[in-house]
């Protein structure tokens, strides 16, 4: 019997209209795509080709035109503002090209933000001993009560992705993970999120620019004329 995907998209297509009352410009047009637990695969094409749309409507923080949209076994067009929300935080991580860390904030303390939705404390469910587990593994426990501000870019992504991690999420979708870095810190961001990717047991999408980060990927897609093809 065959194992049904993780995340499941069937004809999915997206306009946006440049202003009131002008012609809609179409930027998604009829994506399907079958994505298996625990699976890699990266994006490509031109800004404005619809890459960071189709990854915000596979996130919920954009919705298809029309299509649907599963993941798991929950339909995800099917569910409310407040039930896409749950999604979001328990099941979707989400890495964006700039960081978003809270400034005053320490990295433990941004780390453990995600967690702050759930009714337990971030001690009983577990998330304390993962974040210790996971600033260990991107080498930078010894630095945890320090603040954004004292990092760099790269250590700040790297906080990024243990952040998206910590509620222990089935998708892990990084729009742009490393172009705001120098060439050595996107390598090793690069590196890491191919690790993470087999050691978590977490499925990830990359939206990238970057070749040399998209053929670390098991699959490599190119938005061409609104439709995904594979390379």
């Amino acid at each position: 019997m065959a194992t049904a995907p993780l995340l499941k998209l069937e004809n999915v297509s997206k306009s946006y209209r440049a202003a009131e009352g002008s012609a809609p410009v179409p930027v998604l047009r009829d994506v399907s795509l079958e994505v298996a637990a625990g699976e890699s695969l990266s994006i490509i094409g031109p800004s404005g080709s619809g890459k960071s749309t189709l990854l915000n409507i596979i996130g919920t923080l954009d919705h298809a035109d029309t299509g649907r949209v599963w993941l798991g076994e929950k339909d995800l067009n099917a569910q409310d503002e407040r039930a896409l929300a749950t999604i979001r935080n328990r099941e979707i991580g989400f890495i964006f090209q700039a960081h978003h860390l809270l400034p005053h904030c320490t990295l433990w303390e941004n780390v453990l933000v995600p967690t702050l939705a759930e009714k337990r404390s971030a001690a009983a469910n577990g998330a304390e001993e993962r974040a210790d587990r996971l600033l260990k593994r991107v080498g930078l426990d010894a630095r945890r009560n320090h603040r954004p501000g004292q990092l760099s870019g790269g250590e700040r992504q790297r906080v990024a992705v243990v952040r998206a991690l910590i509620n222990e999420p089935k998708l892990l979708l990084a729009d742009e993970p490393t172009g705001a870095l120098d060439r050595a810190s996107a390598d090793e961001l690069a590196k890491l999120l191919t690790e993470l990717n087999r050691e978590e047991n977490v499925t990830l999408i990359v939206v990238t620019h970057a070749l040399d980060l998209a053929r670390q990927m098991r699959r490599v897609f190119e938005i061409q004329n609104g439709q995904l093809v594979q390379r």
